[in-house]
């Protein structure tokens, strides 16, 4: 608590001139004595704060400490932390309030406001609606052993449901279509391996170190190989549904059909993935062309009709 008090405090002091005592005591809710300790901490640290007393006296960072602060256009500086504070709010971590402190302290005052709504025009949420599992603990482990070079074990499940134990080198953190992976070079495997945070437990940092060998960072983008395998399907879907379908189509692919259903043309290609999404638009969506595709879909239907039966 004490740590998160004293980046408060430094982030205060970046952002006002000038902070009394009894405000910062009444504002963290502590004794005028523990903010004087911690100002005295903060200075060892190495960040020189003075004191003024008097009528509008209190405590503040000394200019000269302070770098210059047109080196950034409000531009840029509005960048910079639309930036870090949406990548602070998916990662955490006190390395990213530092760095959001740091570039709060090159905002000139006459600025301020300005910048602070250029940077609150975008916010980045890329975290689920509905969660059953944190994911924090372990994107700090594999941050932890990022850092320090140091081995992870885990077990994990594949998409078939196998399971097995591992144990990795981490190279790389990677935030894909808001799910988190990390590239790793697989001692079980003997070769680097790209490996989905959901699909893992039991992690662990190992006290066993690694020396970081040459790696190919991973191919994310698959755009022009799913184009050369997709064909286009024509649907026809509920007007309910139509904010599902558009997550995979454009609206310009849509025509009306009645009053509330429309034809759509949607992008597929002849896999599970693919099957799975028409099941989920459920009896709002009717496959109407190719022929093969509408008959798999029977297929599947009646699989999923015996199991309820049994």
């Amino acid at each position: 608590m004490r740590v998160d008090r004293l980046i408060s405090i430094i982030m205060i002091l970046l952002d006002k001139k000038r902070i009394g005592a009894k405000e910062l005591a009444d504002k963290f809710e502590v004794s005028l004595r523990t903010i004087y300790r911690d100002i005295e901490s903060i200075n060892m640290a190495g960040i020189p704060i003075r004191s003024t007393s008097g009528v509008g006296g209190g405590f503040e960072i000394m200019e000269q400490y302070k770098v210059d602060k047109k080196v950034f256009s409000t531009t840029e500086l509005s960048s910079l932390l639309m930036g870090l504070s949406s990548l602070s709010s998916m990662t955490g971590g006190d390395e990213l309030v530092h760095a959001l402190a740091k570039v709060k302290s090159f905002i000139p005052e006459e600025q301020a406001k300005d910048i602070d709504l250029k940077a609150n025009q975008l916010s980045i949420d890329l975290s689920p609606w509905l969660s059953n599992r944190n994911m924090q603990p372990y994107l700090d482990r594999i941050k932890t052993a990022l850092q320090e070079s140091k081995l992870l074990s885990f077990e994990y499940i594949d998409r078939y449901g196998n399971k097995t134990v591992r144990k990795a080198e981490p190279y790389q953190l990677v935030l894909k279509n808001s799910h988190w992976y990390w590239q790793g070079y697989c001692h079980e495997r003997k070769d680097f391996r790209l490996f989905r945070l959901s699909r893992m437990s039991d992690l662990k940092i190992q006290e066993e170190g690694f020396t970081p060998r040459e790696y190919l960072k991973p191919e994310l983008d698959f755009t022009e190989q799913a184009a050369a395998m997709q064909k286009n399907i024509k649907l026809r879907i509920h007007h309910s549904v139509i904010d599902q379908v558009l997550e995979y189509c454009a609206y310009e692919d849509f025509l009306a059909d009645g009053e509330e259903h429309f034809l759509v043309q949607l992008p597929f290609i002849e896999n599970d993935y693919y099957y799975n999404v028409l099941f989920s638009f459920g009896d709002k969506c009717e496959c109407l062309e190719p022929a093969h595709v509408r008959e798999e879909m029977k297929r599947r239907i009646r699989d999923i009709a015996v199991i309820y039966e049994n």
